[in-house]
């Protein structure tokens, strides 16, 4: 195994649903534009109420393979 450096970003996706959707639609959406992800952590869930709806959100820490300039 060569080494390796990984990158770590914080993202919060949100679902009137789930936080399971929440946490799948933000890694959903970070997948578009970066490449290898690891690990999502899962750091908090919350719940946003507005006029009685609730907006379910889901805070994570995503980490993917950091392929700089050399």
């Amino acid at each position: 195994m060569s080494d390796s450096v990984y990158k770590v970003i914080e993202l919060v996706g949100t679902s009137n649903e789930t936080w399971e959707k929440a946490a799948a639609n933000a890694i959903s959406k970070a997948s578009e534009t970066l490449r290898d992800l690891r690990i999502a952590e899962v750091t908090a869930m919350d719940v946003h109420v507005n006029d009685g709806q609730l907006e379910y959100r889901t805070k994570l820490k995503v980490s993917f393979k950091f392929e700089g300039h050399h």
